[in-house]
């Protein structure tokens, strides 16, 4: 996948392309069916690219920082997964005055006359242009007769564990993860929801009761409710299950906020390392036990139900491209 940056490497983008503009942030179900349609309107020949053009950071980091969405998706795990759904180009629009300050028509002229793509897919609630200018009634308006086909994807409807049926969307995912119901938001991404981090020291009390645990540093992304979670993490090209635990500490009086994985049967110093870990389920609160030895024996049952977990998910679908 080849990336350009800014509004001058929107107009190196191939002329005849399948284009889709959007924050694509997690990459779920919804963005998915809008990928799967631009790659299904590359011309048979081969020559035509799909095109996805994505904003890094979300302009709110500038504009309203205190209503920046934390984001689903680190950038390196977004740009994997959009190559693997088969975008062979990606430009990265900076929230930069001259991107800010772009009127929707004027980055319509842009696209138009300079980009000249034979495709545009989004979905219904598309916006784009300062101040939100432009939205897919002015654009279906303003491509018919341009020579620009405008394809508008409906919502993608699933059923949560609830059985309720809902659109799936960028913001309920961060809903459900703020709640905890990580299963439901693998529902709406089609896959585990992945916190990303370096492994930093914390206070290595863990492997004083011999369960050691990766500290995890999560730069801007959204961390699940406070809990303990069974997940997944792969290391040297082995899976292991991880018992994670997100939140103070309450037995050690911690105030700040912690995120510890414990992955289970690794032996191994990964300070300073990065890892992927997948959130596959909830499993219980957070919550202040009376002493050392009752803190081992509830570590002891969170690792056996991680393992369990862990089992389950074998054929679950992971976060990783390649």
């Amino acid at each position: 996948m080849t990336i350009f940056q800014g509004l001058q490497g929107l107009r190196q983008l191939s002329a005849g392309s399948v284009l889709s503009i959007g924050n694509f942030d997690g990459i779920h179900r919804g963005h998915q069916r809008i990928l799967e349609v631009a790659a299904s309107l590359r011309p048979r020949s081969g020559s035509g690219r799909v095109a996805v053009v994505t904003f890094e950071p979300h302009p709110f980091t500038v504009l309203r920082p205190e209503h920046a969405p934390p984001r689903l998706t680190p950038p390196e795990l977004k740009r994997e997964l959009l190559a693997a759904a088969g975008v062979d180009d990606l430009v990265v629009l900076p929230p930069v005055p001259e991107v800010l300050n772009c009127s929707a028509e004027a980055f319509w002229q842009i696209l138009r006359d300079e980009v000249r793509p034979d495709h545009m897919v989004e979905g219904d609630s598309f916006t784009f242009g300062r101040a939100r200018g432009g939205d897919i009634t002015r654009l279906r308006q303003w491509s018919a007769g341009s020579g620009v086909s405008l394809h508008v994807i409906e919502p993608v409807l699933v059923a949560l564990l609830d059985l309720r049926v809902v659109p799936v969307s960028s913001s309920l995912i961060r809903w459900l993860l703020a709640h905890g119901r990580a299963r439901d938001a693998a529902i709406c991404l089609a896959r585990p929801y992945v916190l990303e981090g370096t492994v930093v020291k914390g206070h290595q009390r863990g492997r004083t009761i011999g369960v050691p645990t990766a500290n995890l540093a999560c730069d801007a992304q959204l961390i699940p409710a406070d809990g303990v979670y069974a997940g997944r993490c792969r290391v040297e090209a082995r899976d292991y299950p991880v018992a994670l635990s997100i939140g103070r500490m309450p037995t050690f009086g911690e105030n700040a906020r912690q995120i510890e994985a414990h992955l289970i049967g690794f032996d191994g110093d990964l300070y300073g390392k990065v890892l992927r870990v997948e959130v596959l389920d909830w499993l219980r609160e957070q919550r202040k036990l009376p002493g050392i030895e009752s803190l081992k024996a509830q570590l002891a049952r969170d690792i056996e139900s991680a393992a369990q977990r862990f089992d389950l998910a074998a054929g679950e679908p992971i976060a990783r491209a390649g």
